[in-house]
């Protein structure tokens, strides 16, 4: 049986270069989104990655139950969690931006895992990947609210590692930064020269990550061939993790 994995914010961030790269590995992918109330993006979605199943927004819980039933099993979660990382000092950051980003990069991906989990120790295996940020590991100045919620994400993959190591779930995140994506890297941003440059200067491998390159990290952390590593924050950065 074709291992099945749910995919939450399919079309943010690198979900739907994970699904392709899952897809090719003969995973069944079942990705749901918050514009899934919308039957053409649920179409195009389909349409763009051939194979893969769109769900419709709904609680953890029955996200779970819906991959279950149509998969017969939920192999590996990928919470892939975007949202701006807004600028803003600590002294000018509101708690309604606190709030919401906390919400939507921090307590959905708590809320999903929480729904897996039980499913997972009853087949006795499973992979959850949390896809955040590398940010954290070094700090951004006026960032704090979005290091902070992604920096618990990060927290969280060490703490469930440890939690469920015993019960042969492995638990891992692929923190990228400076990857091009739909989210934080558009195409708009970096086609402004002075703009790119700014960016890539601070990249000590002097490009973009490539999308399929965070997709390849995906695959391999959701497949059986990663089963002894969880615990583990990967960044993603092209050199700027491991800089300063």
């Amino acid at each position: 049986m074709p291992r099945t994995v749910l995919i939450t914010d399919v079309t943010r961030f690198i979900g739907i270069p994970g699904t392709k790269a899952l897809l090719e590995e003969g995973y069944k992918v079942f990705g749901t989104d918050p514009d899934f109330t919308d039957d053409s993006k649920r179409s195009a979605y389909e349409k763009a990655c051939p194979g893969a199943t769109a769900l419709l927004p709904d609680s953890s819980d029955n996200l779970v139950k819906a991959t279950v039933e149509a998969g017969g099993t939920l192999d590996v979660l990928i919470n892939n969690d975007a949202y701006p990382a807004h600028r803003a000092s600590v002294e000018e950051a509101s708690d309604e931006l606190l709030r919401k980003t906390f919400d939507m990069l921090f307590f959905k991906a708590y809320a999903m895992a929480r729904a897996a989990v039980p499913q997972m120790k009853k087949q006795g295996s499973g992979k959850i990947i949390f896809n955040t940020s590398a940010a954290p590991l070094n700090g951004l100045r006026n960032y704090s609210v979005y290091v902070s919620a992604r920096g618990a994400a990060n927290a969280l993959a060490r703490t469930l590692a440890l939690e469920l190591a015993a019960d042969n779930i492995q638990v891992n995140a692929v923190a990228p930064n400076f990857v091009d994506n739909p989210d934080y890297f558009p195409p708009e941003l970096m086609a402004d020269p002075d703009k790119a440059a700014r960016i890539l200067k601070n990249i000590p491998m002097g490009r973009l990550g490539k999308p399929e390159e965070a997709a390849s990290l995906l695959a391999y952390l959701a497949s059986e061939k990663s089963s002894f590593i969880t615990g583990q924050i990967i960044p993603l950065a092209g050199g700027w993790a491991s800089a300063r």
